[in-house]
């Protein structure tokens, strides 16, 4: 057996989760744990390589550095891209062919840290795909031998940057004003790099909160909460911008608001790039997740394209992506993923397609969405409950026997009619329940909503 790691085992439990590593720092992710992650992710993948990158938090740069140790320690040679969004630590593994490890806690608050992992060109490490085989190597570690792995520095921001704009092609002649809000994440990086390679004179970038800094000083990066587009929204509307754009902590995620401060759903972006990339590959098949509205389904289908839903979370997206050959996948919550970048989601290449698109019209933004977006969306409803199981349960029976009602449990419980639909999902990290309901009006979407949430709040359970 290996030395012992200096891990608590029941914190390598529970920072484990469904789809990456998360967890308080340094309560629960430090350098001993990250050293023994890297470890235990050499040894799972046989990784000859291993490329690493990190955010802009401060104890990023150091966990980066202790897990690359550990990589470095099962044999595997090590690459350092230093400063990245995910989407650039995807491009990485992607354009180097290696294994990788990305150090960012995304949208959560400054407290926490994590790490999202990937096999060879991005492939994604989940619970069910390697990730739990880390977590119990890093609980009960086993000998090393063999030679020691070089670890050197790499620079692929250029690359990175120059293979973006190389996958969307700014064909109209628009001018665009554009507002950006990194909310003091990777985008504030990245974004530089990607704009300065568009068209001149095409996109006149107005940048909010590029400033690098990880204790996020005007808001959490995260915007599916709508507290969080406020600033951009008023920005939007002040410099009289043609649309804004808010990346998350990690930028892997883009958000739309309008020409009139108005958020855009992503399910709206998601039916928007389906065209784009149905209109070069007619026939392809779509992923969207099951949140999604079934506006994307429809318009698939309408242009000939099969679309195909799956669960939540991006290991189950990018599992379906490789199985189906699909060109393109969306979800409710901004992630937007592409087979021409291995199947990797990228916020920026989602933002690029959404200026290309308004750059070949004369429509405003509120407009051109309009068409992709005929069906009002609650937005995601979270309920803190003791039982998750017990009041999941409690709504599918209050629904099962309704006329003309369809349930399933594909991921949560989800109730389908012909006028609304809803789903009902556990949190994986929290005693929360996550609602989101769509209606064929908003009179219908705002009574099935109340329904749903009387049921579980019902006595507050």
């Amino acid at each position: 057996m290996a030395e012992p790691t200096g891990v608590d085992p029941d914190v390598v439990r529970a920072v484990f989760k469904a789809y990456d590593v998360r967890g308080l720092v340094p309560e629960q992710v430090d350098e001993p744990l990250a050293r023994a992650t890297g470890r235990a992710h050499a040894q799972v993948t046989g990784a000859d390589t291993v490329v690493v990158g990190h955010d802009m938090r401060p104890s990023s740069p150091g966990l980066a550095r202790a897990f690359a140790d550990g990589a470095a320690e099962a044999g595997a040679d090590v690459v350092m891209i230093g400063l990245a969004s995910t989407d650039m630590l995807y491009f990485a593994s992607g354009h180097l062919g290696v294994a990788g490890a990305m150090f960012t806690a995304s949208h959560n608050p400054a407290a926490y840290n994590g790490i999202k992992l990937c096999r060879a060109d991005a492939v994604p490490l989940g619970r069910e795909s390697g990730l739990d085989e880390i977590r119990d190597l890093v609980v009960t570690p086993r000998a090393v031998g063999g030679r020691g792995g070089e670890v050197r520095d790499l620079d692929l921001l250029e690359a990175y940057a120059e293979h973006l704009v190389s996958l969307v092609p700014m064909t109209g002649s628009r001018p665009l004003r554009v507002v950006a809000d990194a909310g003091n994440g990777m985008a504030g990086h990245t974004a530089p790099a990607v704009f300065e390679r568009l068209p001149a004179g095409l996109v006149e970038l107005v940048p909010m909160y590029f400033e690098l800094d990880g204790t996020f000083p005007h808001h959490e990066a995260n915007p599916i909460e709508p507290a969080n587009l406020r600033d951009l929204k008023e920005r939007v509307v002040s410099e009289g911008a043609d649309l804004g754009l808010a990346f998350d902590g990690d930028a892997d995620r883009c958000f739309l608001v309008d020409e009139r401060g108005a958020a855009v759903s992503p399910s709206a972006l998601t039916a928007l790039i389906a065209s784009r990339e149905l209109a070069k590959e007619p026939g392809a098949t779509v992923i969207h997740n099951l949140i999604t509205s079934r506006a994307v389904p429809e318009l698939v289908r309408r242009l000939g394209g099969v679309p195909v839903r799956t669960r939540v979370g991006h290991s189950y997206i990018k599992a379906t992506m490789a199985e189906t050959d699909a060109v393109f996948g969306g979800e409710h919550s901004g992630h937007f993923y592409f087979r021409d970048f291995w199947r990797a989601d990228s916020g920026m290449l989602a933002a690029l397609h959404a200026l290309a698109a308004l750059s070949e019209t004369d429509q405003p933004l509120s407009q051109l969405m309009a068409d992709y977006d005929p069906y009002p969306l609650s937005g995601e409803l979270n309920s803190e409950v003791a039982d998750t199981r017990a009041v999941t349960d409690a709504v599918a029976a209050a629904y099962a026997d309704r006329d003309g009602v369809t349930v399933d449990h594909l991921d949560g419980l989800t109730v389908s009619h012909a006028d609304w639909s809803f789903n009902l999902r556990p949190s994986n990290t929290e005693p929360l329940l996550r609602l989101n309901v769509e209606g064929r009006d908003r009179a219908i979407m705002e009574r099935v909503r109340d329904d749903v949430l009387a049921l579980i709040r019902k006595d507050d359970h």
